[in-house]
């Protein structure tokens, strides 16, 4: 049978494959697998049926954990149910999946699978997810590429319809769910054909239903639960067989080979490796390159993990082989092997290998990337070398357990004709979305094999991304990241001395350099060590202007298109002209309901593309160029861990270079900690446009500082003395502070850290109609940063304090932001919320941080933006999960109080027999503050330098608790996903404990982190993921759920409507003496929001104008004074509702895809919001 070819990655596949067998889809988001769930929604949204003529029901749940249960529910029911998971959601379905293979019910779960976090959390693949599930009683199923999650997710349902064993079927997460391949896929009439439809019906029957009533999920007693439990036997004695006959079904209907294990190499192997997963595709490469030359070496790979068939495995086996060795990628320590090589000695045990040397291996943790010349390294490890190991790891160096085996440089193994290229982009620059629309364009237009993988740092936005593509005549093997290749492209001009881009460039390839320089700037801004790999290797070296091209089009910053034509000029993959007309026509499609004018803009920047192009003449001097400085140098700092750990980790990591560290660099850091303040050093100079202060028009409001989301513009206050020795620009823009003498005004601004968002320009009041900021290239503003270096070097000043208070808005920002220079996105709604808190609270406060985009901005490594003041006091920040976050915030609080409380017990037994009198009046005073958290500050200090002085055994046993002593603020930051869905019984509980616990939600109304699906802090009419039809139900009242407590503090707030309200609200919530809760509003790049995430700050202003989002503020403190403790800050609304959606694609895309759902929509969310403030000004009243 001929398939149709298409190009997609590993969760298209999967929920291509899954859709027709699905009569309910019960989902939640999660890294990496939320695609599988969305495409579901989207082809149910469009109508798309299943097998048995139905769209598919897609029900999002508040937890994986509640997916579990809903899938096992309407698997009891009689609705063929399947679900999409990964990682940690995969680990909360583990009860559910014991109770649904216990019951023997037909279903697969898909799962992208992906490392499990534990010292450190790791978002990419490796097996540690889905060897938690080996004892659930689920059949487990692999898949290595694309191709064959395709292929084998129809037989994992196809074979649990029939056997009745419920199949978790697996790929890798990242490598294989994110990896874009051109495959054949299934038509649902075919599928179809090989269903077992009486099994299913029998399905059917067997469900509940009260037309034939019974019981399920009794309770068992010792008489007899046992001999119940082995009743399942034949069950899954048989179900290998079923796998069998399914594959066999499939290999005869479209010509492929699929077995339990199928084996791979020469028919005399003397050495094979045993794995499953992406990995055997390289080793599959790696054996037809070291075979040719020779070697007698052989692959098993597994497919069918659970039931484990010992039988077929020896079968699979050639009996020549002389010495096995078993790849796992994951690490269960404490054992005696990973999980697969335990299975394999068991099944080998007392068969012809019984004495088979057998190896046992580590690769490829965290989506560590595996390649051929490791893949080799396995194989040179043999057992009759005096150097043999046992136990290996690879692709690290092991220095300090010398586990790891040893590597001889790159090997070249992909097959002859193919095409390597690797990207260098700019985090939401368009460089990925480019060469995903190339692939698409080879795949679809030409018999090329394509394949294409996307790796990213730890940024928000406005981090690295390397796009790694290749093409070929033959099926594409290299389940590895380009590190030889025929084409590499630099979109970013600053990276050209940060990162080493040429060395990935084979001898005689081509390099692409996007830059706005002329040949007399290149010889200058080129490093010698370019330069000379570039003469050294005759590499063809091209450059192009796609800033100027983008401006001249009227395309700006978006120059993806420009660089795309260019790549398919110059790399001739398919002929030029092919290519303009395909980019053109795609161009047409994406951008026709914009209009011509749009559609002509994209036409004319892939002609300027195409022409753009500038040959570089390379001058023979190049091949004698010396070195020159790359990247960043080594730093100096008073703190020596913070200093090692830039120099060591950050900076290697930083340039791209991690993957070459040793196990020894972390070897004290085995616990995951990190020093705080690391992201000060990175300087990463990625803006195209920073602020310049024109002091002439200031007026010392601080609004610019207040809103910043990366803490790079602050206000400065100088004495004349520190004004004198400060940098001649600082003295050329200073201006006399107002309201005190004497003292000098300057703001100050890291131009090297900005990311150039604009919202400092945006709330600039400016005098008389002039700002007193403008957007002004980076380049000329760089002296800036000698002016804010050299105010960091200033002493606080108590007298400004004094003067200006700091729980205002103006003198709030003369304190030191203790979040600065996060990797969160340009015009990030959440961080000015959480620099502020740490302005006001930060050397006194502890973090319990949810898994979530606020977690990423946090705490990625290698950067650490959470930071210390002068003296080393500043936030302590944990991230646990994703769902406990309040428990884990709680935990935090209860270990803090009970030792604070031991320590207050010591001091009351002092206090009594204390003999001098500081001490006692030290005692006196921090008793006295001893629930006031600024009061107690300076209480503390005192009676730490009395205790200390005094010598005393008491004291000194006071002492070891006195880290203790000092009034701590205790916040547990997340997201609306976290707060509102997976994570709410647990803010729920600890907010009705009534402890000290401050709660703040960074609400962006979606799932920020994972891709912007819907949560139920979504409102209605709003387009997410999960709700590709709009969402249809209003959002949930969280804070009235808070409020109906009478106990807790809740806050509504945002910050760009109201500055006062939001520090008002932070400041009353964390001296109220009990728990608190405050909502921010939180603009996001998901939003869509037309004008840019520059306007954050107005758009926040807009949605209290129309009465989107309200401004309020329960305080249960007033209702003790006999106050009304509820204040309606925001006033009736007075913007149109309607005019304030239409501003952001997540509603207007509804309108221009579904006009009249929209408009229903829209009207129910209107009304919505009045019911919404009707209620509010009820309240209001009732508290009165």
């Amino acid at each position: 049978m001929a398939r149709k070819m298409k190009t997609m990655d590993g969760n298209n596949a999967a929920a291509w494959a899954s859709y027709p067998f699905t009569d309910v889809a019960a989902i939640y988001p999660i890294t990496p697998s939320s695609v599988m769930a969305e495409v579901t929604d989207i082809w149910s949204a469009a109508g798309q049926t299943n097998m048995f003529g139905q769209p598919v029901k897609v029900a999002e749940m508040q937890s994986e954990a509640g997916a579990a249960g809903t899938v096992h529910g309407s698997l009891a029911a009689g609705a063929l149910t399947t679900t999409y998971t990964a990682s940690q959601g995969l680990l909360l379905m583990i009860p559910n999946m014991y109770k649904i293979a216990g019951e023997l019910l037909p279903c697969v779960i898909h799962v992208s699978a992906r490392a499990l976090a534990s010292h450190a959390l790791s978002i990419f693949g490796d097996h540690s997810d889905i060897y938690a599930c080996r004892q659930t009683g689920f059949a487990m199923l692999c898949s290595s590429n694309p191709q064959e999650v395709m292929d084998l997710g129809a037989v994992a349902h196809l074979s649990t319809i029939k056997g009745r064993v419920p199949f978790l079927h697996f790929f890798d997460g990242f490598r294989t769910s994110h990896e874009i391949q051109k495959i054949e896929t299934w038509d649902t009439e075919t599928l179809k054909k090989m269903v077992d439809m009486k099994a299913a019906q029998a399905f059917r029957n067997r469900s509940l239903n009260p037309e034939h009533p019974v019981l399920r999920g009794t309770a068992q007693n010792p008489d007899i639960f046992f001999q119940a439990r082995e009743a399942c036997n034949s069950y899954y004695d048989n179900i290998p067989s079923v796998v069998e006959e399914y594959m066999k079904k499939v290999n005869k209907e479209i010509g492929t080979d699929y077995k339990l294990f199928n084996y791979y190499g020469h028919p005399q192997a003397t050495h094979i490796i045993i794995a499953m997963g992406s990995v055997t595709d390289t080793i599959e490469e790696t054996i037809d390159f070291l075979n040719a030359q020779g070697h007698t070496l052989g692959l098993i790979k597994v497919r069918l993990y659970r039931p484990f068939v010992a039988e077929k495995l020896i079968e699979a086996i050639p009996d020549s082989v002389e010495q096995i060795s078993v790849l796992d990628r994951t690490k269960e320590p404490g054992s005696i092997g990973e999980p697969l090589y335990l299975d394999v000695v068991a099944a080998l045990k007392g068969s012809k290998f019984n004495n088979t040397p057998i190896a046992s291996g580590r690769y490829g943790l965290g989506s560590k990337d595996t390649t051929p010349a490791q893949i080799k390294a396995v194989y040179w490890n043999a057992s009759w070398k005096e150097d043999f190991k046992q136990r290996f790891t690879i692709g690290i160096e092991d220095d300090v357990t010398n586990l790891s085996l040893p590597l001889e440089g790159n090997l070249d193994s992909a097959p002859a004709g193919t095409t390597a290229c690797k990207f260098w982009g700019l985090g939401s620059d368009g460089t990925v979305g480019a060469n995903k629309n190339s692939i698409k364009i080879i795949g679809d237009h030409t018999d090329m094999y394509a394949q294409a993988y996307f790796s990213y740092d730890s940024k928000k936005s406005g981090g690295v991304t390397v796009s790694h593509l290749r093409f070929g005549k033959t099926p594409i093997k290299s389940t590895y990241l380009v590190n030889m290749a025929d084409f590499v492209a630099c979109h970013n001009e600053s990276y050209i001395d940060k990162y080493d881009m040429v060395s990935d460039i084979k001898p005689g390839g081509t390099f692409l350099l996007n830059c706005q320089w002329d040949a007399k700037e290149l010889e200058k801004k080129l490093p010698g060590q370019v330069k000379r790999y570039i003469a050294e290797n005759n590499i063809k070296f091209y450059t192009i202007d796609g800033i100027k091209i983008g401006k001249e089009t009227g395309m700006g910053n978006r120059i993806n298109t420009v660089l795309q034509a260019a790549f398919f000029k110059l790399s001739d993959i398919i002929p030029i002209k092919d290519a303009v007309k395909y980019m053109k026509e795609a161009a047409t499609r994406s951008y026709s309901k914009k209009g011509e004018a749009i559609v002509k803009m994209n036409h004319d920047a892939i002609d300027a593309g195409v022409k753009g192009i500038v040959e570089v003449k390379v001058p023979a001097s190049w091949k004698t160029a010396k070195d020159t400085k790359m990247g960043m140098g080594k730093v100096k700092a008073a703190n020596k861990t913070l200093t090692n750990y830039v120099n060591n980790i950050q900076i290697p990591v930083n340039a791209q270079q991690g993957d070459k560290l040793p196990v020894s660099t972390f070897k004290d850091m085995a616990d995951g900690t990190f020093p705080q303040g690391s992201a000060a050093f990175e300087k990463r100079g990625i803006a195209v446009d920073v602020p310049s202060w024109k002091s002439e028009n200031c007026i010392q409001c601080n609004f610019c500082s207040y809103v910043c989301p990366h803490a790079v513009i602050r206000p400065v206050i100088m004495t004349d003395d520190e004004l004198k020795k400060a940098p001649k620009l600082a003295q050329d823009k200073a201006i006399p502070v107002t309201g005190m003498a004497g003292y000098n005004f300057v703001m100050t601004m890291s131009a090297l850290d900005c990311t150039g968002c604009g919202s400092c320009v945006n709330v600039c009041p400016g005098k008389k109609g002039e700002k007193a900021l403008n957007m002004m290239p980076l380049e000329t503003q760089i002296a800036e940063q000698e002016v804010f270096n050299y105010a960091l070097s200033l002493p606080d000043k108590k007298e400004v304090f004094e003067k200006f208070k700091e729980t205002t808005i103006k003198g709030s920002q003369f304190k030191q932001p203790l979040l600065e220079f996060s990797g969160a996105c340009a015009g990030c709604g959440e961080t000015p919320y959480a620099k502020l808190v740490t302005q006001l609270f930060g050397d006194r406060m502890y973090i319990a941080n949810a898994t979530g985009c606020s977690s990423i901005w946090g705490g990625s490594a290698p950067s650490t933006p959470y930071t210390t003041n002068k003296a080393g006091k500043g936030p302590a920040w944990a991230n646990s999960l994703f769902e406990d976050n309040a428990e884990f915030g709680y935990g935090m609080f209860l270990a803090q109080n009970t030792l604070r409380q031991r320590a207050v017990a010591l001091l009351l037994n002092l206090q009594k027999t204390a003999k001098k009198a500081d001490v006692k009046k030290a005692i006196e005073g921090y008793l006295s503050t001893l629930n006031d958290g600024s009061a107690n500050s300076a209480a503390t200090d005192t009676l730490i330098a009395a205790l200390e002085a005094c010598g005393c055994d008491e004291a000194k046993e006071i002492l070891t608790l006195k880290d203790y002593l000092r009034k701590k603020s205790l916040w547990i930051f997340g997201g609306d996903g976290w707060a509102y869905d997976i994570g709410f019984g647990g803010v729920d509980h600890v907010l009705a404990s009534g402890e000290d616990v401050n709660v703040f939600v960074f609400d962006t109304e979606v799932y920020s982190n994972t891709g912007g699906q819907s949560s139920k802090s979504t409102p209605t009419g709003a387009i997410a993921q999960f709700a590709a039809a709009g969402k249809e139900v209003k959002k949930k009242d969280l804070a009235g759920i808070a409020m109906s407590y009478g106990y807790v503090y809740v806050a509504h707030i945002a910050m760009g409507a109201d500055m006062n309200q939001c520090i008002k609200a932070i400041t009353e919530a964390e001296a109220y003496p009990g728990p608190s809760l405050i909502i921010g509003y939180a603009p996001c790049i998901k939003h869509g929001i037309k004008g840019g995430m520059s306007i954050a700050m107005t758009e926040e202003k807009k949605a209290v104008e129309a009465g989107y989002w309200h401004l309020f503020r329960y305080n249960p403190a007033l209702k003790a004074e006999g106050k009304n403790p509820f204040i309606l800050d925001s006033k009736a609304p007075t913007g149109d509702y309607n005019d304030f959606i239409m501003g952001e694609v997540r509603y207007n895309r509804l309108a221009r895809e579904n006009p009249e759902r929209s408009k229903e929509l829209f009207a129910k969310a209107a009304a919505n919001a009045k019911d919404r403030y009707d209620y509010l000004c009820r309240l209001a009243k009732l508290y009165e």
